[in-house]
């Protein structure tokens, strides 16, 4: 039946591209809202909270077999209340609703989320996807809609006796337990968990599946010892020739699911795209390896080429999904590669991929041979050499262009503000790094989009499609796009950008932080709508924490513009972590980073003197091209700066030449001004 011919429900008002998905299904959803709930109390029944995001693999698989299903929307619209929820939206439901389905389960979260509550938002049973018939192990969905009916009209006080237990633990989830000291100790005991989890063999840590992690990886990167870049090094180059990377078109897929990295959920996201141009760029830095710098002018083009709002912002993913299959868009078969590329090239070029003449892989689900093959560059094979890559650069432009002429996977073009922060500093770092101003230059339209658009009688939203921007800002909008922010005053050296970043973690403060408690929640202290239980965020996931990266922000804008009050801020919230840190140090890397500024000397530099001078611009490139992760850096060039660090108007030009001024504990070295002394400095 053609999708505009079914009558749609009130999912077809929202703005999410996920839920307009689900804007024809025979499901009768809503949005999360006081409506549905209302609802629920007064025709007495349970809600049936559906919580995912648009490129979710496996949340269109639950939609095809459940929510399309007219059998199975009965169900749900007889005797439930149904509700939507995309987690990219609503990251505040999603945390406390996560934790609701770990503890259900057993620690197995994931996507789609599927709970049901009472009227007043309690859980009373969790779990992920649910198949359509009793298989896997679990009830499927009919069996358990029906189950839950009757036990909601016979059992009801066990389920509420359950439902307020539930609620309890909830309220106490993310609280510090253990304050105290920052201990270097954690340091180290990061290094050794990350060494007995690392893959020696295939790169990355732990087994199947294998995501980037891209920031723990990085805090490696922090560390003393060979052993460490070494492990670093040997999960990018993986990483690189994988399938997990995107060979064609640029930017990497979600994760792999196997140990190879071969086969990816092929989803592509823009804080993974952000968080590895970060990791790249930094071991470019460290090594100076010409493939580090690839990966990052690789992830770069597909950002600009795919992701990247006509105004200015980034868009938030791809999906992994096109006419109804994973993947379909992005691999080949054997005879597709010859009839596209010729006889000779096209063998060639399959052999150096990896592609095999029935497929290179298995499906996920079914563990048949697919047919199809997943492009990568076998381990074993190592890099093409020159001569190769030569031959091989137009054979995949002629590939890019056919792909091109496919079906797409959806485009989730919301931009959020978030991770528009954290593509706004790795775009800003890669760029000054690297000598691409155009990179430098879509962090300033982004910047400016996520500071006009984003923003409304100077509160942060967090969300915006077709020009329609809303949702209050959550914590980790005001703190990514602050640090993204800071990021983009040291590659361009606008003053504005560094007065906004302060503001920010002033208001940040002001909003989200727990004065009590010492530690930040996600929702706004300003948001009317209040749920079941503040979410705390601590531990990383795939993007690093709220509270760890509000600490990192605190801390390094704080050391710029001198405010040593964010960075009490920051300790404090720290300490307020300290056992959960110093007991499992590999849960917090974003939070470590921050700890390690605290423990370890930074480094404050600022270079005074014309910005446009020759001697100016020499100096900025001796630090913005080397690896300091320990320091923050200013330019002295006129007074609009001195309004934000007044501490500058000290340090100006010395004998008529540009100067550089570093500062450690406190103290500032005597001030040079040539290249090669502050490289020495540095």
């Amino acid at each position: 039946m053609d999708m505009n011919a079914k009558r749609a429900n009130r999912l077809a008002r929202e703005q999410s591209p996920y839920l307009l998905q689900h804007a024809h299904n025979p499901v009768d959803w809503y949005p999360w809202g006081p409506e549905a709930f209302a609802r629920a109390r007064d025709e007495d029944k349970l809600v049936f909270l559906s919580i995912g995001y648009a490129t979710c693999h496996w949340c269109h698989v639950m939609e095809r077999e459940s929510f399309e299903n007219e059998a199975t929307a009965r169900l749900l619209n007889e005797s439930f209340i149904s509700v939507k929820v995309d987690r990219e939206e609503r990251p505040d439901i999603d945390n406390i609703y996560m934790s609701v389905v770990q503890a259900f389960t057993g620690g197995h979260g994931g996507w789609p989320m599927s709970l049901f509550l009472t009227p007043d938002q309690r859980p009373v049973f969790a779990a992920t996807y649910l198949p359509p018939e009793n298989r896997y192990g679990r009830a499927g969905f009919p069996t358990l809609l029906r189950e839950l009916g009757k036990l909601w009209k016979q059992e009801r006080e066990r389920l509420l006796e359950q439902a307020q237990s539930v609620t309890q633990w909830l309220n106490a989830q993310g609280l510090p337990e253990n304050p105290g000291t920052l201990e270097p100790g954690a340091l180290k005991r990061f290094g050794e968990t990350m060494r007995a989890l690392y893959d020696s063999e295939l790169g990355g840590f732990g087994r199947a599946p294998k995501f980037p992690r891209s920031h723990a990886v990085s805090l490696l990167l922090r560390l003393p010892g060979q052993d460490h870049l070494a492990m670093a090094e040997h999960t990018a180059q993986a990483m690189w020739q994988g399938g997990l990377h995107d060979h064609l078109g640029g930017g990497f897929h979600r994760y792999s699911t196997d140990r190879e990295w071969l086969l990816p959920h092929f989803e592509k996201m823009l804080y993974d795209q952000a968080l590895l141009l970060d990791f790249y760029r930094e071991l470019f830095q460290l090594t100076g390896k010409p493939l580090y710098a690839d990966a990052c002018r690789d992830i770069m083009d597909y950002v600009l080429r795919d992701l990247r709002d006509e105004a200015g912002g980034f868009y938030s993913a791809e999906d992994a999904d096109s006419e109804g299959e994973e993947g379909k868009f992005y691999v080949w078969t054997w005879q597709e590669l010859v009839d596209a590329l010729g006889e000779d090239d096209g063998a060639f070029f399959a052999r150096t991929y990896g592609c095999r003449e029935g497929g290179n892989f298995r499906d996920e689900a079914t563990h048949q041979q697919s047919g199809a093959n997943i492009l990568h560059l076998p381990w074993h094979a190592g890099l093409p050499a020159p001569d190769a890559q030569a031959r091989l650069a137009p054979l995949r432009r002629k590939l890019l262009a056919l792909r091109s002429k496919r079906v797409r996977p959806l485009l989730d073009d919301k931009v959020l503000t978030d991770w528009n922060g954290l593509m706004i500093g790795a775009a800003a770092r890669a760029g000054a790094a690297l000598g691409e101003p155009g990179w430098i230059e879509a962090a300033q339209k982004a910047a400016d989009f996520a500071s006009t658009t984003l923003m409304r009688d100077g509160r942060l939203l967090h969300r915006c499609r077709k020009g329609q921007a809303g949702i209050p800002g959550f914590l980790e909008d005001y703190a990514f796009l602050a640090q993204g922010l800071l990021e983009l005053y040291q590659a361009d050296f606008e003053p504005a950008r560094l007065e906004l970043a302060l503001r920010l973690c002033r208001e940040m403060v002001r909003l989200f932080r727990d004065e009590k408690e010492k530690v930040f929640h996600t929702q706004g202290k300003d948001d009317p709508e209040r749920l079941i239980a503040p979410s705390r965020s601590f531990y990383d996931g795939a993007i690093p924490s709220g509270n760890a990266a509000a600490c990192l922000a605190l801390v390094r804008v704080g050391r710029l513009t001198q405010d040593e009050s964010l960075v009490s801020l920051a300790r404090q919230t720290l300490e307020a972590f300290a056992g959960e840190i110093n007991s499992r140090p590999e849960s917090h890397p974003y939070a470590l980073m921050a700890a390690q500024l605290l423990m370890e000397p930074m480094q404050e530099i600022v270079i005074a003197g014309p910005r446009h001078d020759e001697g100016t611009q020499a100096l900025l490139a001796t630090v913005q091209r080397r690896f300091l992760p320990r320091a923050v850096l200013a330019l002295h060039d006129g007074e609009d700066i001195e309004r934000v660090i007044p501490a500058l108007k000290a340090q100006g030009p010395v004998g008529g030449k540009p100067a550089a001024y570093l500062c450690e504990h406190f103290a500032c070295k005597a001030p040079v001004t040539d290249a090669a002394s502050l490289a020495a400095l540095l």
